[in-house]
């Protein structure tokens, strides 16, 4: 008897089993995996499980950071300012690349899963309308977000619509617009079909697809084949979505793990406490950190956590002013020992490592019995680690076990993907583009009030670089920054002046606006799938 358990390749990804690790409040585990056509198509509850699967592989999407973080102004890598790298300084990147490839694989796992719930919908007996309606919404919901990525990164993708139930390497790329407009119908489609609030936490909500949806035709507007009428359609979703997204009164409190389901949330990916539903865990509170463990007072911590990959840039910590709240709950600029140390005269307790925001005289340094490091000296190696600087805080994850590089990260918080302190700057930028800067700036003074920033900012200020600005400090580490700088048009430019490792090799160019096809795709569609210009 023929199952739904098949592996076929779709540009070498293949639609594995539908088993499913799930979250907390909505995915529960079940393993459908060697369901039968037959048993499948009699068992209306397998349609939530296909859908629960798009859910599940959106982990691996919203989890690869490499592609979103390096190569901007306010992230680079974590090493001294020497050498190369492919993604963050931009030489002799190439198409067999691992961050590009798996940017692919996992936008294109999504799409295979959100094409066999769509397809399947209309196999299954007993499915009721509502639970198909909302089911399918949610798909294309996701099938949007993958495209919005791969298009964004790749350019012009090949659109597959359908679950591919035979093997098949016949694809071509369709054009960068009929991309967007096949995400558009998806977007319109989800947004009739999800509900305004789910009844299960977790699940895609109407403000979910318009806030993504105001993101699309925000990017659509400044291309060639987009309209000012783009910008006035994000401008009013993101209306909407403010409207019943009102932000959080502190800053601080917004990016606590005790109140990460609050009132601004838009939509997160679901971890929790569940080792099994939770699949491999959360990784976001390892982002932005250096190697912390070899101080003097310092151990493997369940508080502060090893790195993982990316450290922000000296600009970066440049941009928050003075009384910003933003920076107090983002970074970390103390850390107080957590074991004594004897020789270095340090107990539990104490301060083990301070960053201070401006210099220190080296008399003062010496004068400490715990290390100091001066802005100036982030990647500089300075004895004990080759790069140091304050570490991220905003996602600490509290009492998760720490891990090494290669393990499980289990971490427990949700991933926030969508908060209406985005959707306000999105809508400050899609009226800024509108010539109404006036709007443009009273979102842009909410969120800054909301960060303690009384001085308003008036109209005549406005421009796409402060926006940018802002985004930075509001959203760092939950969004992708590269995305946005490419949008803005101002990715190369920022690159160059504020991503140290980026400058010292000066090799990006108009042509890294676009990743290289995963040189993969090109060979086992044996060469139909053309290749980004310069890249061969």
């Amino acid at each position: 008897m023929k199952t739904i358990y098949k592996n076929f390749n779709l540009l070498c990804i293949a639609l594995l089993s539908f088993a499913v690790l799930g979250c907390s409040d909505f995915l529960e585990e079940e393993n459908k995996s060697r369901e039968t056509d037959i048993v499948a198509s009699s068992n209306p509850a397998f349609f939530d499980q296909l859908v629960a699967e798009v859910y599940n592989r959106m982990r691996a999407v919203t989890s690869s950071y490499d592609l979103d973080f390096l190569g901007t102004d306010i992230f680079t890598r974590g090493d001294i300012i020497a050498g190369i790298n492919e993604i963050n300084d931009y030489v002799n990147l190439r198409p067999v690349n691992g961050s590009v490839s798996n940017q692919w694989f996992v936008n294109y796992r999504v799409i295979a899963a959100s094409n066999a719930a769509i397809d399947r919908s209309n196999e299954i007996m007993g499915l009721t309308d509502a639970a198909k309606q909302i089911g399918l919404a949610e798909a294309k919901f996701f099938r949007a977000y993958a495209y919005f990525n791969l298009v964004e990164h790749f350019g012009g993708v090949p659109l597959v619509l359908n679950e591919l139930r035979t093997s098949t390497v016949d694809f071509t790329r369709n054009t960068e617009a009929e991309v967007y407009n096949q995400i558009v119908l998806d977007l319109t489609d989800a947004l009739n079909g999800a509900p305004e609030t789910p009844t299960v936490y977790g699940r895609v909500s109407k403000n979910a697809v318009r806030h993504l949806y105001s993101k699309v035709l925000l990017t659509r507007g400044y291309k060639d084949f987009g309209s000012s009428e783009d910008f006035t359609q994000a401008a009013s979703l993101a209306e909407t979505v403010i409207a019943a997204h009102p932000l959080v009164n502190n800053y601080s409190t917004l990016v606590s793990k005790e109140n990460q389901r609050n009132s601004e949330v838009v939509f997160s990916i679901l971890y929790g406490s569940n080792p099994v539903s939770r699949g491999v865990g959360n990784s976001r509170h390892l982002l932005f950190k250096f190697v912390y463990d070899v101080y003097p007072g310092q151990t493997r911590s369940t508080l502060y956590h090893r790195g993982l990959g990316p450290a922000p840039t000296p600009y970066f910590f440049s941009l928050f002013q003075e009384n910003d709240q933003r920076e107090a709950a983002t970074v970390r600029r103390l850390l107080l020992a957590e074991v004594s140390n004897a020789s270095a005269g340090i107990v539990s307790g104490d301060t083990s490592v301070f960053f201070p925001k401006s210099a220190w005289s080296a008399s003062m340094i010496e004068s400490k019995p715990y290390v100091v490091v001066n802005p100036s000296n982030y990647f500089i190696p300075n004895g004990f680690t080759q790069v140091q600087y304050p570490m991220f805080k905003k996602f600490d994850d509290p009492g998760v076990p720490y891990t090494n590089p290669g393990i499980n990260p289990d971490g427990e918080r949700d991933a926030i993907i969508m908060r209406s302190g985005e959707t306000r700057l999105l809508a400050a930028e899609a009226y800024l583009q509108l010539n109404n800067a006036a709007k443009a700036a009273e979102h842009l003074n909410a969120i800054r009030l909301r960060a303690g920033l009384i001085q308003p900012i008036t109209p005549a200020q406005v421009t796409i670089d402060l926006i940018l600005d802002e985004s930075a400090k509001e959203l760092a580490g939950e969004v992708s920054r590269w995305m946005d700088l490419k949008r803005t048009g101002r990715l190369i430019e920022r690159v160059l002046a504020h991503n140290p490792h980026a400058a010292l090799n000066n090799a990006i160019r108009p042509f890294h606006l676009l990743r290289p096809i995963p040189q993969s795709e090109i060979d086992v569609t044996g060469g139909v799938l053309e290749q980004n210009p310069q890249y061969n």
